[in-house]
């Protein structure tokens, strides 16, 4: 995706009325408060999300890389590098109202296999088996868990979550959000995943 210039302000990082509230009140104990804008920026990922910093710098700091734009009374800068990645998401509060602090909702994702030397060979469902022994088990072996290609039915990927990750709370997770989007950058050709664990089984079934 990219993005057009004109339209960025329009469509760049929206902020929600409560996290505006917030950070203005935040801001308001700065030196030099209304010179002081919002930078958000994006440092890295952790796993299928990106992880971010906010901070607050003089407006007058800016560089010309930087993208400016306002919100109400809150100048927010955004690094044009992150600028595509934080296209379409909002900062809001939490939904916790005893978390505290602010929160990114952003519906794009990192990409997760990007910089690896990736090379598939065969059907869909013999290169899903490569990715599954070379870069994805690999990982999950970490927390004593493993995925595993069932079948595949045409297009249709039916995977399994075994091991430490069967009946755990997070795997269903690990499957949409890792997993899935692993496979949809590696091998674009399987249309659809379907998690066949039996989550009332193992250690931690979540739906006793």
């Amino acid at each position: 995706m990219s993005v057009d210039e004109t339209q960025v302000s329009a469509d760049a990082l929206e902020v929600t009325d409560a996290a505006l509230s917030t950070v203005l009140e935040v801001r308001s104990e700065e030196e030099n408060p209304e010179s002081t804008a919002l930078r958000v920026a994006i440092t890295g990922s952790n796993g299928p999300e990106f992880s971010y910093d906010l901070s607050f710098e003089d407006i007058d700091e800016a560089g010309p890389e930087d993208h400016i734009y306002q919100v109400d009374e809150l100048t927010v800068i955004i690094p044009k590098s992150d600028l595509e990645n934080l296209t379409g998401a909002t900062l809001d509060l939490p939904s916790n109202p005893m978390q505290g602090g602010l929160v990114i909702r952003n519906p794009n994702r990192p990409k997760m296999l990007e910089g690896e030397d990736i090379e598939l060979t065969g059907t869909p469902g013999q290169k899903l088996q490569q990715l599954l022994d070379t870069h994805i088990n690999p990982s999950l072996a970490a927390h004593s868990g493993y995925a595993e290609l069932v079948k595949m039915d045409g297009t249709v990927a039916h995977i399994l979550m075994g091991g430490g990750c069967q009946g755990c709370a997070m795997s269903a997770a690990t499957l949409r959000q890792g997993i899935e989007v692993m496979i949809a950058e590696a091998i674009p050709e399987i249309t659809e995943i379907i998690d066949v664990t039996d989550h009332e089984a193992g250690e931690n079934p979540f739906f006793e």
